[in-house]
């Protein structure tokens, strides 16, 4: 549960923005589908660099299966349908395309399901993630740390896109690499209104997996609007994978002794 206190408390943040990819991908049974190709002229030229620097969005899509540890927690996502889930030695939860589901019998989890679920995998996710549909982008000035500053693009989401569409993103990348380097964000989630305050995220440490660069280390820093300050205890990814194909639909339903929780996907 480490991990699921430590990220609640320091992020506080987005929860179902990648299950809006849910109702554009048809699955039969579970086996590997082929999508259509990445138009990437309708993204910024910007953010174009920052995918081509990490392996490219089209490869990112190509990919189906992610399945990594954090502490004693296995996530295992579906990239494609977005359901997912998460194992620890007392509790489960994940989302079977319609649903947030929980097995607590030994009421270990004591976090939010619906918050946690695709938390960690949405973070990992980046900057991929925001090439999803529904998203609008704009300019946003640059981020200042240590003497460096960091273009940057602003994210909002169109209305009724996920079940946080009024949380705000800032992604920041290196100017010479184009690689990302820290992750602005504001919270909606518990409140339902927009909030000016926001949290960053340093992206720092990075892993080649299949042909991806991905990130093995997230630090949270403390900050005062976009002033960053001290970091505080990295989060560390442990065991990354992708793969080309498919877990069973059943792998990511609720098991027999689970319950189900508020936070159903909008149609």
């Amino acid at each position: 549960m480490k991990y699921v206190s430590v990220v609640v408390l320091l992020a506080s943040a987005l929860s179902c923005k990648m299950e809006n990819k849910t109702k554009e991908v048809v699955v039969e049974s579970g086996k590997p589908m082929t999508e259509k190709r990445v138009e990437l002229q309708r993204y910024p030229e910007t953010l174009v660099k920052v995918f081509e620097a990490h392996g490219g969005l089209e490869d990112w899509k190509d990919k189906r299966t992610l399945v990594f540890k954090l502490g004693e927690e296995l996530h295992t996502m579906d990239l494609q349908t977005r359901m997912d889930r998460v194992d620890a030695a007392a509790y489960s939860l994940g989302f079977d395309g319609k649903m947030v589901w929980l097995l607590n019998e030994e009421k270990m989890f004591k976090g939010d399901p619906v918050f946690y679920h695709n938390l960690m995998s949405y973070f990992f996710n980046m900057p991929f993630v925001l090439g999803d549909n529904g998203i609008v982008y704009a300019e946003t000035e640059d981020l200042v740390f240590e003497g460096i500053n960091y273009p940057g693009i602003a994210v909002s989401f169109k209305s009724g896109v996920g079940t946080s569409y009024k949380d705000e993103y800032f992604l920041h990348y290196d100017p010479k690499t184009f690689k990302m380097a820290w992750l602005g964000y504001t919270v909606s989630y518990r409140s339902g209104e927009r909030s000016d305050k926001v949290s960053w995220i340093g992206y720092h440490d990075w892993a080649d997996v299949n042909g991806l660069k991905v990130p093995k280390v997230l630090t949270w820093y403390s900050s005062e609007g976009r002033t960053i300050k001290e970091p505080r205890k990295p989060v560390v990814y442990e065991g990354i994978e992708f793969s080309e194909d498919a877990k069973p639909l059943s792998f990511y339903g609720k098991p027999q002794n689970g319950t189900y929780v508020e936070g159903k996907v909008q149609e």
